[in-house]
């Protein structure tokens, strides 16, 4: 039997606006996905560091703020150098349509802007996240 999936959802830099990343933590757990929730005003460091202890297979980053080509790189970049290269990143937010093909040059695998479903995004990660490892 395959583990479930585990996903850390965080809110990157000073953003102090957590609901969105609330509901989406939320609707992976009800879609039977094992959440870790890091909370507000989570450095890039302190997001790949607890992504690597927990074994997660993705992370999922909501970020509001405007320092999302800054921040979001900054997160897979860490990984990589952690040796946690191979865990995905996704996020969403309010991100401009024209920095989305940046962000995915960064090794951001989706980004989730305003207007789309949470049963949207729940399929995504469904058809997208594979378990790292048994």
């Amino acid at each position: 039997m395959q583990r479930k999936l585990r996903i850390l959802v965080a809110k990157p830099g000073l953003d102090g606006h957590d609901r969105g990343a609330k509901i989406i933590a939320r609707a992976l757990r009800d879609a039977g996905v094992e959440v870790i929730y890091t909370g507000l005003h989570q450095t890039p460091e302190m997001i790949a560091e607890a992504a690597i202890q927990e074994d997660v297979d993705a992370i999922g980053l909501s970020i509001l703020s405007g320092a999302h080509n800054t921040l979001l790189p900054a997160v897979t970049r860490l990984l990589h150098e952690r040796g946690g290269g191979d865990i995905a990143v996704f996020g969403g937010g309010i991100i401009p349509a024209e920095d989305v093909a940046y962000l995915k040059t960064q090794g951001v695998r989706e980004i989730f802007t305003p207007g789309v479903s949470v049963d949207d995004i729940v399929a995504w990660v469904r058809d997208n996240i594979q378990p790292r490892r048994d």
